[in-house]
């Protein structure tokens, strides 16, 4: 390790403690999930909006709430329902009759921290006024454009087993959240625990200030400093290529897969190993950050093909299979 990459591994021990005690917070609240709290704050580190795909009663909404609490950011829940138009998510314009003039009423988007409730719930206009938000950090009301405040972070849940009443979100937009997490049920002794935690009719347990939103913006910028060595880089571009042409990357997956992961997971793959790296306290990634981190990246952007669902084979089985195919460095 060179003294440049020894420096920044120095710095990223240090500044990596808060990542700890807002994870111990949390847990203050939050009974087991570690994979989902973790998750969650890579997407807040990494910059990148993350999608939630559980069964209700998993505390997917308790869990975003109480990490806006930890980071004292301004929190926003919006629940998405088949009704909801674009000025109730981004605001209007309002006309005053005694001065003839047009005021901005903003919406519940101009916040830091936003859990979208059922997104799949929304019809495609409002999809497209959230996908702006999204993308370029701003929305468009009238003829005006309004930055959005930074951290600036959509976290969306959406139900897999209610499809009655429901939009499939376009593709555009599911690619355009950096993680997909398929968030399961709880052990049973973390069900018990649950349980003698939750099972009272008092307000639940509140949790500390950990960190602010100034010193979320401070680690982006030392993540953006975490070493990648090529071949770790090459391993990322290989990784990408072999959903796209996996005969090439030696892979009988041909039949199974559709379309594979565009070019965006490539940088996102990054973005998520660094901080992954950044949590564990290192500053540099290793192969197993990128193993680690790599199949909530790509299951939402492989698409597999008819062949594929008739065997029963998802994407997370094929994402499976090409990190199983693809030499590691």
């Amino acid at each position: 390790m060179d003294a440049a990459v020894s420096a920044v591994n120095d710095q990223i021990k240090e500044a990596s403690g808060f990542a700890y005690r807002l994870r111990e917070e949390i847990g203050s609240v939050i009974v087991g999930q570690r994979y989902l709290v973790d998750r969650l704050l890579i997407g807040l580190l990494a910059n990148g909006h993350v999608l939630l795909e559980g069964v209700p009663g998993l505390a997917k909404t308790l869990s975003v709430k109480t990490l806006a609490k930890t980071i004292s950011a301004h929190f926003q829940r919006i629940q998405f329902t088949p009704d909801l138009l674009p000025a109730d998510l981004i605001g209007t314009m309002i006309y005053n009759p005694r001065e003839g003039t047009f005021t901005t009423k903003k919406g519940p988007i101009f916040a830091q921290l936003i859990l979208a409730d059922e997104i799949n719930r929304a019809p495609a206009k409002v999809q497209s006024a959230l996908l702006e938000a999204m993308q370029e950090h701003q929305v468009t009301i009238g003829d005006e454009t309004h930055p959005l405040p930074d951290p600036f972070l959509v976290l969306a849940t959406q139900n897999p087993i209610e499809q009655e009443g429901t939009y499939p979100l376009p593709e555009a937009q599911v690619d355009r959240f950096m993680l997909k997490l398929r968030i399961g049920y709880p052990t049973r002794e973390e069900e018990r625990q649950i349980l003698d935690r939750m099972a009272v009719t008092r307000e639940q347990p509140s949790v500390r200030t950990i960190a602010s939103p100034a010193e979320i913006l401070s680690a982006r910028n030392l993540i953006d400093q975490i070493y990648v060595d090529d071949k770790i880089k090459e391993y990322i571009v290989s990784l990408v290529f072999a959903t796209r042409d996996p005969a090439a990357a030696g892979l009988d997956l041909g039949p199974l897969i559709e379309y594979g992961a565009s070019p965006r997971a490539t940088l996102y793959l990054t973005l998520a190993a660094r901080a992954h790296a950044f949590l564990e306290g290192r500053g540099y990634v290793t192969p197993q950050d990128v193993k680690s981190i790599g199949p909530d990246v790509l299951r939402h952007r492989v698409i597999v093909t008819y062949e594929a669902e008739a065997e029963e084979i998802d994407a997370d089985e094929v994402v499976r299979r090409v990190f199983d195919g693809v030499p590691v460095p």
